[in-house]
């Protein structure tokens, strides 16, 4: 990964630069149907997996005792599994009331000593698994305890530099997590997403021209298949560009300042439904291309876009939380210079480089 930092990365233990905490003993007995969440590996697990898990939890009361002998956990904070499968974490997300299993769960206090992300990511990078298999003499655990944890190194950079691979790899997860839930295909976010026309949602306006006007001018001249030059004038800005005539249905995103050609139809939302970003997603997915009429020259119309159904979330939030996690994927594709088959893929290569492994 490409990074304009130059620090080293600096290989510390975790019982040297955190605190580490093991929650007071809660009998099972002392459960209760409802009070204050009593978090146990397992619910650690179903966090990760995104799968249901059967809720515990403590009286407010018996939170109010123990948590003045180990403290609170906060925001922040790491919980990572002790017990079962083992070195898988969890970030306290706030400062909610939150109780946790001894020994169950180890406890990573934060206090501004490390990004969260950061650390939460490393737990899952190949160099931490080894160095769980290397502590074990038949290459699995049992138990990981608050001594090993703190003896497990791990590299650290900046705090800046930490925040920003956490900040990236939260995104590329949030991403995986959209891309997980398909909702083209009758699945569904919080809400279920809508059908509706393109005439509804978008207006088309073909560019001028038929010929390509390129004068090697500042703005990038866009035909029905991408860019093709330059020109000193525009005619369109931030918007998706179909191809009309030629490369009909290709789909092509116009960042800035931009000349359109007759071949091209300009794409704009209609009233601020959406982002142009997100629209520009939204008609790539469609395969475009295979609605075309015509032999010799394909071609595009206006009554053929606009009779075309399409789905969308009914929340416009919704859609720019799409759009930007897609975004920060271009982004990423272009800074690698490189194809990702499957957004796992990616994330498995950078777990795999990101983290520097001991020795």
């Amino acid at each position: 990964m490409t990074s304009s930092f130059t620090h080293y990365w600096e290989q510390r233990k975790f019982g040297e630069f955190t605190e580490l905490k093991s929650a007071s003993r809660v009998h099972k007995d002392e459960w209760t149907s409802e009070g204050v969440p009593f978090y146990r590996s397992s619910d650690v697990m179903s966090a990760i997996n995104g799968t249901k898990n059967e809720k515990a939890f403590i009286s407010e009361e018996l939170y109010e005792k123990l948590s003045s002998v180990s403290g609170k956990l906060e925001e922040g904070d790491v919980l990572v599994t002790g017990g079962g499968s083992v070195g898988n974490p969890y970030i306290v997300p706030n400062n909610e009331p939150l109780y946790t299993k001894d020994a169950d769960l180890l406890w990573i206090k934060n206090q501004g000593r490390f990004d969260a992300y950061f650390i939460y990511e490393f737990f899952f990078s190949p160099t931490l698994r080894r160095y769980l298999e290397s502590i074990s003499h038949v290459g699995t655990i049992a138990h990981y305890t608050i001594t090993q944890l703190s003896e497990t190194p791990v590299f650290l950079p900046s705090m800046e530099e930490q925040k920003r691979i956490g900040d990236y790899f939260r995104d590329l997860n949030n991403l995986i997590t959209l891309h997980q839930r398909k909702p083209l295909t009758n699945s569904y976010y919080i809400n279920p997403w809508e059908q509706r026309k393109l005439k509804d949602l978008f207006i088309f306006k073909y560019g001028d021209g038929n010929n390509n006007p390129s004068n090697g001018g500042p703005y990038p001249v866009f035909g029905a298949g991408g860019i093709q030059g330059g020109y000193t004038e525009f005619n369109a800005e931030n918007s998706v560009i179909i191809g009309h005539m030629g490369d009909a249905g290709c789909v092509s995103w116009g960042e800035g300042k931009h000349f359109v050609t007759y071949n091209g139809t300009i794409t704009k939302p209609k009233d601020d439904v959406f982002s142009s970003k997100f629209g520009y997603y939204l008609l790539s997915k469609m395969n475009l291309r295979k609605y075309r009429g015509g032999s010799g020259l394909p071609f595009l119309t206006y009554d053929m876009l606009n009779d075309m159904d399409t789905v969308i979330p009914p929340d416009k939030s919704e859609c720019e939380k799409i759009s930007g996690c897609f975004s920060v994927l271009d982004n990423l594709i272009t800074l690698h210079q490189r194809k990702c088959d499957t957004l796992k893929e990616l994330k498995k290569y950078m777990l795999q480089n990101m983290f520097p492994q001991k020795g």
